[in-house]
Parts: structure tokens; C-alpha cells; sequence
């Protein structure tokens, strides 16, 4: 570590790391979690609580508490610092988080759902129970994706519980993600077995492959689909324990060699690792495609991902699925899908005899610009509304060759979602790359 200020400010978010789309958070979305316990953090809880509900799965029937946005979110043993919590709140809070370090889906609903019993283990019998209980309540919480960072004991069989109940949960128009696991072998188990879920492997932080598990699913496909990032992801330490103790203290002395150590990048925040992390990062993007695109199916979505992904090179396919997710990209696709806001609209930026053409869409926006090197940034060419909240620019036809370029909206800059490929700007950002000719 070279100074202590990379240690607080040298990680790069989530959002920015996975090229988000700023306009989509996961607004009216609710995203479900199961793992294997959970406390109310404070990214989830202020400045509204977004914890719509809280469900014990190791009980039959299951123990719920519900919550409304004005709500302090407290349930039985909320406080009791168990080790089994934290990795329920780092996973919420990675995927759905509004701190310091926000997730994706920072302003999405979430539904927390426990499963490890008071020792700490993980029983299958209650990984299938909360995947039940979701699909029997999936209307009454409009709940639209869920991620499951937890895993059976045994081998998948065709038709095991889990993978029967996370079909069943996507038969009703939920999506549902699940992480690969970490060993770097050829060993999955269900839920990342089933045929319909979305099974998550990893990537580091030089979008090189992790050290995760793949196969088949049941049916004989290969998993995992996607990649995603697995290792410098930063989650919270929980509030109370020794952890969360030491580490301010550590940073009140300025113990840089100890800090680095600990992989702490503040004193309530750390960098993570894992599968566990990967999948929850996807669930945020799909939770991002739905605000989008409420018309999405299971089936569309997982297009849409698809199409917005880059193959890692020189990795193998059954280790990296379809590549790693631009999440701007998959949230362009899903507002290209049936339904979308521009369905029907072509792909920006694309020429035409008489030019070249951007679109954008932005909801909230009152004046929007799109700038080049084509003129050296000098004057702006104006967009106008062409349908609510679609705007579209028309250029001339460029000479040949390697252009940059950005939206001004509302004063502010904006890469093109639509458009995948980037270029470094000179102010430690990123310009939209067209190629002509």
C-alpha cells in the first residue's frame, strides 16, 4: 500500500467497475436474497427502509416480519452478531446498497431470507423451503428476481428439490441467480445445477477468469452463463463484532501494514471475494433491466444479458459461460426488448444516408447534447424528444475513421449505454467510441 489513501479511496465501485448506466437503480424493483442470515444495515435502512420483509426459512412454516419504508427492521436475534449474518448483509448490501460503496440496485426493495441454522449450518431442507416461500408470495411482494448465495450438500440429481423449486419460482416470471462456488473445479450443486437459473462464475479485478466451479446443469448445459466480478468487491463489516472494532481502531492509529492486511478499505468497509459476490452483482443488474424494461421475462433477460457480454480471451467457454456483463449494455437491450421504451427504435449510434444518428434514454432529462472530436468538443449537436424520455441527435455522416464522443445532459456527462465500446478519457473517465467507414 502506498499511502493510506488508497486504502480509502483507491477502490473503484461496483457500478462504475461493471459501466452502469447512472439513470437506472432498480426503482420499484424488489430483489430477493437467501443466504444464510442477515442484519439491517444502514445502507439498506436510510434514507428509507428498503428491507420489505425478513423471512426465517429454517422453520416450517416460516417466521416472517414485515416492514414498511418508514420501518425500523428488527427481527428475532437482529443484534446478535453472529458470524452467520455477515455474509448475509455483505451480499445484500453488494447488490442493493446506497453507502459509500453502492451496489447497483441501490434503491431496489429487498427481501431477506435465512437459511443457516443457530450452529451455522445450511440445511437443503431450508434452501428449498425459501425458495417455496418466494414463489407462493412472488405477487403479493412483486417480487422480480432472486439471488441465491448459498448451495446444497449433495450433488445435483435430475429433479432435487432445490432445482425443482427455483424452476418453479421462474415459471412465475421470476429471475433467479445463484454463485458457482470457489474451488476452481469441475463440481457444481444445485441451485446452480438448474437448468433455469443463472449460475454466476467470477472474474478478478483484471478481468481475467476466477477461481471458480463450472460443469453442467441437469439437463446437460453448461454453467456458469456469466462472469462477474469475484474478488476486490467491497462489502461492510458487521456493526458490533471485533472486526468492526479493530478496524477503526487501525484506522485511527493510521496502521497502514495492518489495514492492508486486513483488506480493509475504511474503517467499515473491506474488500471480499467469491462467487458469493459475483452472483448478487448480476441480480443488481437484472434488477437495473427490469426498472428498465417491467416487461422483461426470465427468458428475454437472460438475452438481453447475453448480448451484452464480452468473452474473456483465451479462456476456456465452459469456465466463463458467455463472458463478463457490460450492465449500461443490458440495460440498453432490455429497453430494446418487446415492451421496452425503445422498442422498435434503432441501435445508437447508427448512420444513415443523410448523417449519423445518437438516441438516448433519459427520463428526467430537459436538455441533452451529444459531443465529439469530430469538431474538437466545440459545439454540441441538440438532441430533441422524440417519444417520453427519448431523445435523438443527428450528426452528419463523419469522415472515416476513429471518432469520441459523450452526452451532456442536463450539464452533466454521459458515456453512451447503448454503445460498448470505450475509450479512457483524459480526466479519468471513459468517452463512447464510433468507428466510420
Amino acid at each position: 500500500m502506498a499511502n493510506l489513501s488508497i486504502a480509502l479511496d483507491g477502490v473503484l465501485q461496483t457500478p462504475a467497475r461493471m459501466h452502469a448506466d447512472p439513470q437506472f437503480c432498480g426503482r420499484g424493483v424488489t430483489l430477493a436474497l437467501v443466504d444464510s442470515g442477515f442484519y439491517p444495515h444502514a445502507d439498506l435502512t436510510t434514507p428509507r427502509n428498503r428491507i420489505r420483509a425478513w423471512v426465517d426459512a429454517t422453520l416450517e412454516p416460516v417466521e416472517i416480519r414485515y416492514f414498511g419504508q418508514h420501518d425500523k427492521p428488527v427481527w428475532p436475534n437482529w443484534d446478535a452478531c453472529r458470524p452467520t449474518q455477515w455474509h448475509g448483509m455483505m451480499t445484500s448490501v453488494v447488490a442493493a446498497g446506497c453507502g459509500q460503496y453502492p451496489g447497483l440496485a441501490s434503491e431496489a426493495d429487498v427481501v431477506l431470507v435465512q437459511t443457516s441454522e443457530a450452529g451455522g449450518r445450511i440445511l437443503e431442507a431450508s434452501i428449498e423451503r425459501a425458495l417455496r416461500w418466494l414463489r407462493e408470495n412472488a405477487e403479493r411482494l412483486r417480487l422480480r428476481i432472486v439471488n441465491l448465495s448459498v448451495v446444497g450438500d449433495h450433488p445435483a440429481k435430475p429433479g432435487n428439490p432445490i432445482d425443482a423449486a427455483a424452476s418453479a419460482l421462474v415459471r412465475r416470471g421470476v429471475l433467479v441467480v445463484a454463485a458457482a462456488g470457489n474451488d476452481g473445479i469441475r463440481k457444481l450443486l444445485p441451485p446452480s445445477t438448474c437448468p433455469h437459473v443463472i449460475t454466476v462464475g467470477g472474474l478478478d479485478q483484471n478481468q481475467m477468469l476466477w477461481h471458480s466451479n463450472y460443469g453442467e446443469s441437469t439437463s446437460g448445459a453448461l454453467k456458469p452463463e456469466f462472469v462477474a466480478p469475484s474478488i476486490w468487491v467491497v462489502a461492510p463489516l458487521l456493526p458490533g463484532t471485533a472486526q468492526h472494532g479493530e478496524a477503526a481502531q487501525l484506522f485511527s492509529s493510521q496502521d497502514e501494514d495492518a489495514i492492508e492486511q486486513r483488506n480493509l478499505v475504511s474503517p467499515h468497509y473491506k474488500l471480499v471475494e467469491g462467487t458469493s459476490f459475483s452472483a448478487p452483482i448480476v441480480a443488481s443488474v437484472l434488477a437495473c433491466m427490469v426498472e428498465a424494461n417491467p416487461a422483461l421475462t426470465p427468458d428475454v433477460a437472460r438475452q438481453c444479458l447475453a448480448h451484452a457480454c464480452q468473452p474473456i480471451e483465451g479462456a476456456p467457454p465452459e469456465q466463463q459461460g458467455l463472458g463478463g456483463i457490460d450492465a449500461a449494455l443490458a440495460v440498453s437491450h432490455a429497453l430494446r426488448a418487446r415492451g421496452g421504451a425503445v422498442d422498435g427504435y434503432s441501435t445508437s449510434p447508427h448512420a444513415t444516408s443523410g448523417g449519423t444518428v445518437f438516441l438516448l434514454r433519459n427520463r428526467d432529462a430537459f436538455r441533452v447534447q451529444v459531443f465529439g472530436s469530430w469538431n474538437g468538443w466545440t459545439v454540441g449537436l441538440e438532441a430533441r424528444q422524440v417519444d417520453r424520455g427519448v431523445w435523438r441527435a443527428a450528426g452528419p455522416v463523419f469522415s472515416k475513421g476513429r471518432h469520441e464522443y459523450k452526452f451532456l445532459v442536463d450539464g452533466h456527462w454521459l458515456t453512451d449505454p447503448a454503445n460498448p465500446c470505450k475509450a479512457a478519457d483524459d480526466r479519468g473517465g471513459f468517452n463512447s467510441v464510433l468507428v466510420t467507414g
